[in-house]
């Protein structure tokens, strides 16, 4: 009888040891949950935390809110614990407009995962890196009903224009290239 009361009280010591040592880590979880909580509530800074679809990080909270980050960085995601980085911004330039279907695959989620000056354009189907085309200054000229003009669709967008040549809408609901005024 001897041996079993000497195992229950080793169990029972062993049992209070890992709860108050459970408790300890709780309180102290629980006091960093109430600075995060107080955190959130405050208002962020602008811009927008990078997608963290693709992101394999640490484990680890090194931040709970914009305010313990430098300068303009945000605490975000890193996909599995937060950690302080600066918000996603979107490349400048407009995407070209879709041409038909292109492939079905999501090969990026946002302007960050191209390179370059590359934006995460749509191709009809999926999404896909493609070069900006930039809006060509000046304004396409005034048509008037009755006036010829092309029915096709020559052009999509100011970038498959020449030089300072637009693409603009004609009467029949083709585009084509003319001059800007």
């Amino acid at each position: 009888m001897n041996a079993q009361v000497c195992c229950s009280l080793i169990a029972v010591l062993l049992c209070l040891s890992v709860c108050l040592s459970t408790t300890d880590a709780k309180g102290r979880a629980e006091v960093k949950r109430n600075v995060r909580l107080d955190e959130e509530s405050l208002p962020g800074k602008p811009g927008v935390c990078p997608d963290d679809k693709d992101m394999i990080g640490a484990c680890v909270e090194r931040c709970f809110g914009d305010r313990e980050c430098p300068d303009d960085e945000k605490c975000c995601s890193n996909g599995c614990g937060h950690v302080c980085m600066p918000p996603y911004k979107e490349k400048p330039g407009s995407c070209p407009k879709p041409v038909g279907a292109g492939v079905c695959a999501e090969m990026c989620s946002g302007d960050s995962n191209c390179p370059n000056n590359q934006k995460c354009c749509s191709n009809g189907c999926g999404h896909q890196c493609m070069l900006p085309y930039t809006e060509k200054p000046g304004l396409c000229p005034m048509t008037l009903a009755g006036v010829g003009g092309s029915c096709e669709e020559l052009c999509v967008n100011d970038f498959d224009c020449p030089r300072n040549e637009k693409c603009c809408s004609s009467i029949c609901g083709g585009r084509l290239c003319t001059p800007a005024s």
